[in-house]
């Protein structure tokens, strides 16, 4: 990002009221693909934070600084993040993805029974994700599960764009 790009998101800080209502009403006429939006969320990482950015329609990833190095880009990306806000909408962290929430879900669904129940052990305690992977595989679920999940994803994806306002194509 540009200097000028920074000075830019300075001078947009000092809007009237009515101008950032029109600011905002323009971002919520904008649209974004929903798979691009469920691709940041399955991207999710302790990593990086991804936002859309609402001037390109791309997504940018900003770097932990507390589990990498950041670089130049990463530095003038956190710069224009921190001059507009506005113009970057986070999307989803891992954290609030619950990913094992979204096993105790798919877990709930299933028929109650042996299956079930050696899920509800498979999910307790250290390793939980590597023996849920390895039970699935065992009872032949990988497909209903990479099912429910790419649905529980499309869930988030769409609440996403409900909570920023944002339209959204299929």
């Amino acid at each position: 990002y540009s200097a000028g790009e920074a000075e830019e998101g300075r001078a947009q800080r000092s809007l009237s009221m009515r101008e950032w209502q029109e600011v905002q009403e323009v971002l919520r006429k904008m649209t974004i693909p929903l798979k691009q939006v469920i691709q940041a969320i399955e991207e999710a990482s302790e990593v990086f934070t991804s936002f859309w950015d609402t001037k390109t329609g791309k997504t940018v990833y900003l770097a932990n600084p507390l589990m990498t190095d950041m670089t130049e880009e990463d530095k003038a990306l956190a710069a224009a993040i921190e001059d507009m806000p506005e113009r970057f909408l986070r999307f989803p962290t891992k954290y609030e993805i619950h990913q094992y929430r979204i096993m105790e879900d798919f877990i709930d669904q299933l028929s109650p029974g042996k299956v079930q129940e050696e899920l509800v052990h498979a999910i307790r305690g250290k390793g939980a994700f590597r023996r849920f992977k390895q039970s699935m595989r065992f009872h032949r679920l990988e497909q209903c599960w990479y099912d429910y999940l790419a649905e529980a994803y499309r869930e988030i994806a769409i609440r996403w764009c409900e909570e920023d306002g944002v339209e959204y194509t299929e």
